[in-house]
């Protein structure tokens, strides 16, 4: 094989470029003399009507002849090598201005696709190694394409067909990619898409280097890909096409194919949000999207995400909730459907400015509510194939041992939109593979669940209790937190980072038996990472409420001694159950310690009804209850009155009470301050309640009939 001249600078690709000067060179007219010497002038390679090599007897060595109109031209190279590469180059050249002109201006297609196979077989029978001598024959087809755009799919095919033999050895090009990208969209099942396309694009994922300088191609594996999506045995033959890229082996032998696959999946799941993101300038931050809240800013219109941060002084959120109502807002663009539902009416006021990014603190960070609001995101018909395809392809990849420390590595940034982690069906898909991270002995795979730098959310934020992506009650974070402690998190600060932000779901999870929770509760107080005595109080009686809880303190205890001192002391004065606790939870919580001298007691936004009451009448220092956005109704509100006459703060907000069970209250003489928001108070009530409780002075009523 040979190089071709252009790559020797003897001949450019230019359409009337000469031959360049110093080359010996001879002139030879009909009729005339021999005048020798260095070109003056160039000639075009279109008026090279003929290529020889001269072999007659005593002729000129290492000589071509290139007959022109006038005349013909001599050409002499130093050696035979160097001839036959110049004689194979301009042959080359010569042939494709003919198939240029040819195909230029088709008139009959069997006269076309005939000249198509001709151009495909000089490009494969060439001696010269260039890149451009097959790329040429694709350049040549790809603008034939575009500029006849009104041939039929059997066309389409037929030509596809025929340049098939070039393809195997080089990427399309970029117009090509397009009008391949355009038959895998209309004809997903024809068997060109198979036989054709399927080497083309396994060609792609092993030697591409980036995507980025050659986009097109990605376009096109992440169309072929869906074509392949769209057969009858569907996700089969992905699944089987992943199988054939990764090879029967253990370990795949090509590098860049995982990286490419990822590449691709990336991209088209990023297609399915576009639109909707393209649609607003005002896309929350992912922080917001955790927080469910927005800071002040600019944003217009404002998307009401907001998690309600409530301050642990119950006196104080009743007396200064919002006034204003917070209503629906959708969103729509003609692919995507966002809604945003509000199920609060309400909002605290927050103890520190809303622009603060420091975190609150243990009580705080207990009391934090669930999501009120949700993001419901409906994708249109295409959009949602495409992400339940490709969703389902980074599965495939999770499952090979080989491929996992890479893809939780290229994962570990979280690389989506934030409108895919506000969508409930792919985290929830997507969940799968989080899972086999946390499953992976390896500390190299479920290091990457934690944030790539400190700051910025990771898969462990994003999929733990009252994270954006949490969908249970906290099995997928105990197993994170379980295969974490395993390696080398066993420190105090990640201990603490769980104590500032996750204990709520640590001491709920812990209440329900985990091993791992109790553990890491029993850590807690060993490393002295808890200072506020309520809330170690509070994890010793979470810790005796189960078995392994008991057995785990008593060991700790033996240790230290002085942990016992805290609890002979009558229990904590104040108390937080963790969001999306049951009647269940606080009753087992409740009967595993002394809680003689609890005068503090938040059940908000768990899941309590008024099954609970009967526990809670057995509290006698209760001062101050708070059952916001609860489901604690009017037979628990008539219990309450019967026993907890001493208690002087009670917080009804967005329950569902009646009046039926707000009149009862009106034993209770020592209460100061009443929180009725959003409830089905009625006019005369509030009055009734008014003139029977003579120590009442802070009461809410917005959003009722007494308003």
């Amino acid at each position: 094989m040979m190089p071709a001249v252009s790559s020797l600078g003897l001949a450019s690709t230019a359409r009337n470029v000469g031959l360049p000067s110093g080359i010996p060179a001879s002139l030879c007219p009909e009729g005339g003399g021999q005048p020798t010497g260095y070109m003056e002038n160039s000639v075009s390679y279109s008026a090279i009507e003929d290529v020889q090599l001269l072999s007659w007897e005593n002729a000129p060595k290492y000589c071509l002849q290139l007959t022109i109109p006038g005349g013909t031209v001599l050409l002499q190279a130093a050696n035979s090598y160097l001839r036959d590469q110049w004689f194979h180059s301009l042959q080359w050249k010569k042939k494709i201005y003919k198939y240029k002109k040819v195909l230029s201006n088709p008139s009959r297609w069997e006269v076309v696709l005939k000249e198509i196979r001709t151009l495909v077989d000089m490009a494969l029978s060439s001696p010269l190694q260039d890149d451009s001598i097959n790329q040429a024959p694709l350049e040549i087809v790809s603008k034939l394409l575009s500029e006849n755009t009104n041939l039929t799919t059997q066309e389409h095919e037929n030509i596809i067909v025929a340049i098939a033999p070039l393809l195997e050895n080089n990427h399309p090009p970029p117009d090509l990619c397009e009008f391949f990208c355009k038959h895998c969209r209309e004809r997903p099942r024809s068997m060109v898409v198979i036989e054709v396309f399927t080497p083309v694009v396994q060609r792609i994922l092993k030697h591409n280097m980036d995507f980025g300088k050659c986009p097109r191609l990605r376009l096109f594996t992440q169309e072929y890909i869906l074509a392949l999506n769209e057969l009858n045995a569907g996700m089969e033959v992905v699944k089987k096409f992943i199988q054939s890229m990764h090879g029967p082996t253990g370990h795949c032998p090509h590098p860049r194919v995982l990286p490419n696959l990822v590449a691709v999946c990336l991209a088209a799941i990023y297609s399915c949000y576009e639109e909707f993101i393209n649609s607003r300038d005002n896309s929350p931050s992912l922080k917001e999207i955790r927080n469910g809240c927005q800071q002040p800013c600019d944003r217009k219109p404002t998307l009401p995400l907001r998690l309600l941060h409530p301050s642990p002084d119950l006196v104080s959120q009743e007396a200064t909730l919002s006034d204003a109502r917070l209503k629906s807002v959708v969103v729509a663009s003609s692919e995507i459907h966002v809604e945003v539902e509000r199920t609060s009416t309400a909002k605290p006021a927050l103890t520190a400015s809303t622009g603060n990014d420091s975190e609150p603190n243990l009580i705080d960070c207990l009391m934090v509510s669930p999501a009120c609001s949700t993001m419901s995101i409906e994708l249109g018909p295409q959009a949602d194939r495409t992400l339940g395809c490709y969703v389902e392809i980074l599965k495939l990849l999770s499952d090979y041992d080989d491929w996992r420390p890479s893809l939780a590595s290229l994962l570990q940034p979280i690389p989506f939109p934030k409108e895919a982690l506000a969508h409930e069906k792919f985290t929830k898909e997507l969940k799968y593979v989080i899972q086999r991270f946390a499953e992976d002995p390896r500390q190299e795979v479920h290091s990457c669940l934690l944030s790539v730098r400190a700051g910025k959310d990771g898969w462990f934020q994003l999929y733990s209790p009252g994270g954006v992506a949490c969908d249970d009650d906290g099995e997928l974070f105990a197993s994170m937190v379980h295969i974490l402690m395993g390696s080398c998190y066993k420190t105090k600060k990640f201990l603490l980072s769980l104590a500032e932000n996750k204990l709520g779901p640590c001491m709920l999870l812990a209440l329900r038996g985990n091993q791992t929770m109790v553990e890491i509760l029993c850590l807690m107080l060993e490393y002295n990472i808890i200072d506020n005595n309520d809330t170690q109080l509070q994890i010793i009686s979470t810790l005796e409420s189960t078995d392994v809880g008991k057995r785990m303190y008593e060991q700790l205890c033996d240790r230290q001694r002085e942990l016992k001192e805290l609890q002979r002391k009558g229990g904590p004065t104040r108390l937080t159950l963790p969001s999306k606790s049951t009647d269940a939870d606080l009753a087992r919580l409740l009967s595993s310690g002394s809680f003689g001298n609890l005068e503090n007691l938040s059940l908000a936004f768990t899941n309590v009804t008024s099954a609970c009451a009967e526990h809670l009448i057995k509290l006698p220092s209760l001062k101050q209850l708070n059952l916001w956005s609860t489901q604690f109704g009017d037979a628990g509100l008539r219990l309450l009155s019967e026993h907890l006459t001493m208690l002087q703060v009670l917080n009804l907000c967005e329950t569902p009470v009646t009046d039926a069970g707000l009149l009862a209250l009106s034993s209770m003489k020592s209460l100061c301050s009443l929180n009725m928001n959003s409830t089905k108070l009625s006019a005369d009530t509030y009055e009734d309640l008014k003139a029977k409780l003579p120590n009442l002075k802070e009461v809410d009523v917005r959003y009722t009939e007494a308003w």
